[in-house]
């Protein structure tokens, strides 16, 4: 990846961290976990809390993929309302993916108080409507969800969202005071220090190269383990070509801006705020009170030439007057998107994975690592919830499938302008 897409806001005030040595060597453990993300990181400390010897392979530094360059939204749920999953599934699955999805907010959160973690969070997330009828389907959805299955929100009326935003003149909103924001890279990093002191031996730049029966092989020595998680979401095809069709790649970019003296004016109730474009804005403040914005997707991994201005016009469509404000930062990174937009975890004898979180990763991809956790010490129940979910890879095959992808998100895309 071009490290023009790692100058990020997020490295700039990374916590210490001490680097980890590269594997070597010929090792065995009961688990070997592949990937230095949310899921990687949360299933190799919910592993080792269960008594396991865990080791943990990253190929580059701990939060070098989406996990350490996301927009630090964390938004409850999947990217499926409710009333579509009970219509979809039924009552009683419906049911079991709210237990599961919605509660990953308070795993999140009891993560962060146990462990200490220093990542600037805060609560608040409001979902405001691009269109009248988009703010139509919200108040639906989130009278359903309260009403089914007891989960509150505040549907904000387009004439009060000044209490929220005073920019972009959205139609709207669903704020919900249980979602909130974070610094991800610092809550990746607090994952990973956790893990250590719960005894995981992380190994940073190395890359495991094949999976090998119960073996994960690197280009420096061999680690022999009793089960291997697979979470190296975008990088999954690397190391399965059959699990890597299951996701297409969506590139996304953040800017952070300089200190803004008037950031309380733009967003008076500090919460966290994604439109509902197909091609979504979604923004927050910093801790210093810089604007954090992510704006426009690309479907091809090129970045653009000038990040800050790729993002900036998206910006002065929501907040004008920032025209000329400095971008202190700009960087970038994929998004794995499933089919449905829905997760995709499973089992492939001794090899158990979880990715395609579809944007909405931060908060559930805390509960997925436990769920691997669970599944490879024979729970799995909780596990077969997500497991269950319906999935297809992409058509095309691997020559095809990106392309034939990028047409329908493209189409979907075209219809914000409409």
């Amino acid at each position: 990846m071009p490290d023009q897409l790692a100058n990020s806001y997020y490295r700039a005030t990374a916590n210490v961290w001490e680097p980890r040595p590269a594997f070597s060597g010929d090792e065995s453990f009961d688990i070997a976990v592949i990937g230095g993300g949310f899921t990687g990181l949360s299933a190799a400390l919910a592993c080792a809390e269960k008594g396991l010897n865990v080791a943990l392979f990253e190929a580059h530094s701990i939060g070098f993929g989406a996990s350490g360059r996301n927009g630090g939204q964390l938004i409850p749920g999947l990217r499926w309302s409710m009333r579509e999953i009970d219509e979809e599934f039924g009552r009683e699955r419906a049911q079991a993916i709210y237990d599961l999805a919605y509660g990953a907010v308070e795993r999140v959160k009891s993560r962060i108080a146990k462990d200490g973690i220093q990542c600037d969070l805060k609560a608040g997330h409001l979902e405001a409507a691009f269109k009248p009828d988009h703010y139509r389907a919200m108040q639906r959805d989130a009278e359903y969800l309260a009403k089914e299955f007891g989960w509150e929100s505040e549907i904000v009326d387009p004439k009060d969202m000044g209490r929220h935003i005073n920019g972009g003149g959205y139609h709207g909103g669903i704020y919900d005071r249980q979602g909130g924001h974070f610094h991800p890279l610092n809550y990746t990093l607090g994952l990973a220090k956790a893990a250590l002191d719960a005894g995981v031996v992380i190994f940073e730049h190395s890359p495991v190269l094949k999976i090998a029966g119960n073996q994960a092989c690197t280009a420096n020595g061999i680690a022999t383990a009793q089960s291997i998680l697979l979470a190296a979401d975008n990088w999954m095809g690397d190391l399965d070509r059959a699990l890597g069709g299951y996701t297409v790649p969506i590139m996304n970019y953040n800017i952070a801006t300089a200190p803004l003296p008037d950031a309380d004016s733009l967003l008076p109730s500090d919460a966290a705020v994604a439109d509902s474009r197909f091609v979504l804005n979604y923004f927050r403040l910093s801790a210093d009170k810089r604007l954090i914005f992510g704006g426009g997707e690309k479907y091809v991994q090129t970045p653009p030439a000038d990040i800050a201005a790729f993002v900036r016009k998206h910006i002065v469509d929501v907040f004008p007057s920032l025209a000329e404000t400095p971008i202190d930062y700009a960087w970038g990174g994929a998004v794995g998107v499933t089919m449905n937009r829905l997760p995709h975890m499973g089992r492939k004898g001794n090899v158990f994975f979880a990715h395609g979180f579809s944007g909405h990763g931060a908060l559930v991809t805390t509960l997925a690592g436990e769920l691997l956790a669970e599944a490879v010490t024979g729970t799995m129940e909780r596990f077969d919830v997500f497991a269950n979910l319906p999935q297809q890879p992409f058509p095309g095959g691997r020559l095809f499938a990106r392309p034939l992808a990028t047409l329908g998100l493209l189409w979907y895309a075209l219809r914000d302008r409409l």
